[in-house]
């Protein structure tokens, strides 16, 4: 989820990540974690001023990650809560032969710069 500040409408939230802001917390399917006033303010279910992102991430065990040039932040995806596994917004090492070259090619020799990964597979 792209924010451009770190306060989430809650409407907003469920549609793009189906986490539903309910009294008892947090909810996607079955699962429900509770929320202080912290996160959601002192109504229970974020209808103040909205959610606090960065206070739900942690929560949630969502990464959050700020683009200062653009001033973005990118929410998401689930992790521990749900039983998905993005624990970083850091990608492993991977080493490639380089398409023009041959040359192994290291991911890791863009660190700092915007990097798109596009796979393909036919099955």
């Amino acid at each position: 989820m792209i924010l451009d500040r770190l306060v989430i409408d809650p409407a907003e939230l469920e549609r793009r990540t189906g986490w539903a802001m309910k009294p008892e917390g947090a909810c996607k399917g079955d699962v429900c974690v509770p929320l202080d006033d912290e996160v959601v303010g002192s109504d229970g279910i974020g209808d103040g001023d909205g959610i606090d992102a960065a206070a739900l991430a942690e929560r949630l065990g969502m990464p959050l990650v700020h683009d200062r040039d653009a001033g973005l932040w990118s929410l998401g995806p689930d992790s521990a809560v749900t039983g998905r596994a993005l624990t970083t917004a850091l990608a492993p090492e991977l080493v490639l032969p380089d398409v023009r070259t041959g040359e192994p090619f290291a991911l890791s020799s863009l660190r700092g710069q915007k990097v798109v990964l596009l796979a393909w597979a036919s099955w």
